[in-house]
């Protein structure tokens, strides 16, 4: 079968490195403008022109955006180094003996965020003030091969083998109740029979509700939210009881346990990053505070 460009001398050079590389990570032409600041025509003609010169395609067209074939994943690839070598020669001609400064894009989910992370940013801040933070709070799983953050935080027993970082701590959940409700609902002896607070079918997979689905399957949540900070809202406000991380309620005289710590809810925290940044000067002195300063809001 015959390539779908006619194949001609190829003048790949870094701007066209690049160009693949935002539309990868960018996922579809809007994405990609927004990485390199053009409008999403010169990346439409940018693109093709390469992949005439090149007589290959690198990316399969869908309504779902652009997807790299295997030619384009590997001048990603390449992109990607040329871009992380880039930027260390920088540091090393401009930063030399100096403050590390830069941007670190953080990403971690809602509860993690409030109750372990921003506890800790103000005294990193202070530390190294000429590092800019882009902290994000999401459920979703951010891809750092995608570069959507230089870091991200998460709650996990086994990261992920193609990524570097160092384990925070150990994260541990338990059912918890306010003390208002409780006092108002004395006649029920089993709190398996109160009011249950959930998570909705947005995370289906998440921990508390496999735990809940194994050990309480008779129990049908009253209420259901889309975030753990929201199912620890409702607990504090009386609703009901719910499953919530310790470091959340952490000396909250407003709720108790009236289950666990659970065993089967407890998991280890972890800060990861792509391999090819951890040499940077700011994703270093990140990584070291983490792993020394967290530990106290877990």
């Amino acid at each position: 079968m015959k390539p779908p460009y006619a194949r001609t001398q190829s003048k790949l050079d870094l701007p066209d490195l690049e160009l693949v590389l935002a539309l990868h990570r960018g996922r579809n032409l809007a994405g990609a403008a927004e990485r390199l600041g053009v409008d999403t025509s010169t990346v439409f003609r940018s693109i093709k022109r390469i992949e005439k010169e090149l007589g290959e395609l690198l990316f399969e067209r869908s309504r779902q955006g652009y997807a790299a074939t295997e030619l384009g994943l590997e001048l990603a690839g390449y992109a990607e180094r040329i871009e992380s070598q880039l930027e260390q020669a920088r540091e090393a001609v401009l930063h030399t003996g100096s403050s590390p400064s830069g941007t670190l894009r953080i990403t971690t989910t809602d509860s993690v965020m409030q109750s372990v992370l921003l506890p800790a940013m103000a005294k990193f801040a202070l530390l190294y003030p000429e590092i800019e933070l882009e902290l994000v709070a999401s459920n979703t799983l951010a891809s750092l091969s995608q570069r959507d953050a230089d870091i991200a935080i998460r709650a996990t027993r086994q990261p992920p083998e193609h990524l570097v970082g160092v384990r925070l701590g150990t994260l541990q959940a338990a059912v918890y109740a306010s003390r208002a409700y409780l006092e108002a609902h004395r006649h029920v002896p089993d709190y398996r029979d109160m009011d249950w607070i959930a998570l909705d079918a947005t995370l289906p997979d998440h921990p508390s509700q496999r735990w809940r689905r194994q050990h309480l399957p008779k129990v049908v949540p009253r209420y259901r939210m889309n975030s753990v900070l929201s199912v620890a809202g409702a607990v504090v406000h009386g609703m009901g009881v719910g499953v919530v991380p310790l470091a959340v309620f952490k000396d909250n005289p407003l709720v108790q346990i009236v289950d666990g710590p659970i065993a089967e809810l407890e998991t280890e925290l972890w800060a990861l990053a792509h391999p090819d940044t951890r040499h940077l000067q700011r994703m270093r002195v990140m990584f070291e505070f983490l792993r020394t300063s967290l530990g106290p809001f877990m």
